[in-house]
């Protein structure tokens, strides 16, 4: 191999001449780190299949294998006020909220709202679901249109595939855009990358500014003819910031295109800590140019896991409403220049998919799913009606008042600083001292489960309510973290603190996304 290529697993790269000798060096530790990568997540990965049943037994144990699930849930890490988000309900899983709705699922194990004839109850359940949690979020209000709607889904991420789906599918028939393109700050969800794929929308990624908001002016500049759809947070996973979301309801409608709203964190505190007198800027339909909004019940709304609902501002963007009246095409609307076979190419819907001509008979589903559980949807309706609005107001108060409590304990430790300024409940914080992926590592030794984040190297807290009775224990936990790190810096035997390091220099992201992939084929 010539002297002036470097191979890296297979890869090579080029030290053209007039590169530094430092380079070329730099590139081969780069290699060595690559190497690290690859045996730290192929190991773990293959490691947590051995002993792992292949076949179905011969006998059923019967009532047995309740225990033997015991014994395997034993083997969980214990997440009781230690995780950063992960389980939002408060207390103990045997009392309480929990319990509720524990047995509110359990009533509706057996239901599908497919059969929307069979199970009318949890249709109902849905549709109220789906209403009041519109109602926090400006529906009740003519001013705002007056006409929102929308499902409920298995999480944030479906809420987000179905609502760029629709948006898509809405652009298509409202400008004839076949080749659609979305622009979203780098702070938005990975669920929009995976929409991206799914849908075949081209993806632009957009830097966020020094308060880590999403950069209204670069967004416009990248603004084209083929532009379906902006994406703003309230707030933003990785670090609790609401991205100006009046400024680019302006943008949107100004060039009338979509813009989308994750609420999903935010949905079920902003409006509450609102009327608590926090200052909450407006997120929701009531600021002009919203076009959709994604909200998760199973996070602050305290619902069991896999329980979401997708918002559209009117109908005309969830379905596309046209019927033929002999050769004439009623559109919803005013039929513009697009040819005829445009509209009959883009389908009869936005999110929903109906078929007319299958020998199993009319079929119609409104979600990515078929059949749905019912009794997730049961235990949403449970959570939200026996909170109430008293409810999580007080909630909402108690983790607003931790995530304060957490961000003045984080300000009294020199060695840290907090990213930007946290508009709810998470606390994402760095450090120029120290290596903050080690500190990482002596918490997760301590029992704590944090979020490691990137672009900065940081981590954050997602406050929950199993936070408040353990705050002052995890501020002096992560104090004397730092301290530790501070006198014996270096990576901890068995940490992640230099896989985050090593990925994050790797200078190949396609190769950084191979092994991800490839780690999560080996656990499947």
């Amino acid at each position: 191999m010539p002297a002036n290529v470097v191979h890296i697993l297979g890869r090579s790269w080029s030290c053209a001449l007039g590169f530094s000798l430092q380079l070329c060096y730099d590139w081969y530790f780069l290699g060595s780190l690559t190497v690290q990568v690859v045996d730290k997540l192929q190991g773990s990965g293959k490691s947590k299949r051995d002993g792992w049943r292949t076949e179905l037994v011969r006998e059923g144990l019967g009532v047995g294998v309740i225990e033997n699930m015991k014994n395997e849930k034993r083997n969980d890490a214990i997440w009781q006020g230690k995780c950063s988000g992960t389980v939002y309900i408060g207390g103990s899983e045997s009392e309480g909220h929990f319990s509720l709705i524990n047995e509110a699922c359990s009533m509706f194990a057996h239901t599908n709202p497919l059969h929307l004839d069979v199970f009318q109850s949890v249709v109902r359940f849905e549709a109220e679901v789906v209403a009041m949690t519109a109602a926090l979020l400006g529906s009740k209000e003519k001013a705002y249109g007056g006409q929102v709607c929308g499902n409920m889904t298995s999480g944030g991420t479906e809420s987000i595939l179905l609502a760029l789906k629709s948006s898509r599918d809405y652009m298509k028939s409202k400008k004839g855009i076949t080749r659609p393109e979305m622009i979203i700050p780098e702070s938005a969800h990975s669920a929009y990358d995976k929409a991206a794929q799914y849908f075949n929308i081209k993806l632009c990624r957009v830097p966020v500014t020094r308060e880590f908001q999403a950069d209204v002016k670069a967004i416009k500049r990248r603004i084209k003819k083929n532009t379906i759809l902006i994406v703003g947070s309230a707030p933003g996973f990785p670090h609790g910031i609401i991205d100006p979301i009046e400024e680019l309801g302006q943008l949107a409608s100004s060039f009338g295109i979509c813009f989308h709203v994750d609420l999903c964190l935010g949905g079920f505190v902003l409006p509450f800590a609102r009327k608590l007198g926090y200052p909450v800027p407006p997120f929701d339909f009531s600021v002009e140019g919203v076009t959709s909004i994604s909200v998760d019940v199973h996070k602050y709304g305290l619902a069991p896991k896999g329980t979401s609902v997708v918002l559209y501002r009117n109908h005309d963007i969830r379905k596309l409403l046209y019927v033929f009246f002999g050769w004439h095409l009623c559109f919803c609307g005013k039929l513009n220049n697009c040819m005829l076979d445009n509209f009959l190419a883009s389908g009869k819907q936005h999110q929903f998919v109906a078929v007319t001509e299958w020998s199993g008979g009319l079929y119609v589903s409104p979600t990515i799913a078929g059949s749905r559980p019912g009794s997730l949807i049961a235990g949403a309706w449970a959570a939200m009606m026996s909170l109430g609005l008293e409810g999580y107001l007080e909630n909402t108060r108690v983790i607003m008042e931790v995530s304060k409590r957490i961000q003045k304990g984080i300000k009294e430790i020199p060695e840290l600083f907090i990213i930007g300024r946290p508009d709810m409940t998470i606390v994402a914080f760095g450090s120029d001292a120290v290596d903050i992926f080690e500190v990482n590592d002596i918490l997760s030794s301590k029992g704590w489960h944090l979020n490691a984040l990137q672009r900065p190297n940081s981590i954050h807290i997602c406050v929950t309510l199993q936070h408040g009775p353990v705050v002052e224990e995890f501020l002096k936990d992560l104090k004397d973290s730092v301290q530790t790190v501070k006198e014996n810096p270096g990576p901890v035997s068995g940490g992640l603190a230099p896989i985050y390091g090593a990925a994050g220099k790797m200078p190949d992201r396609v190769l950084v996304k191979d092994l991800l992939v490839d780690f999560m084929d080996s656990t499947c």
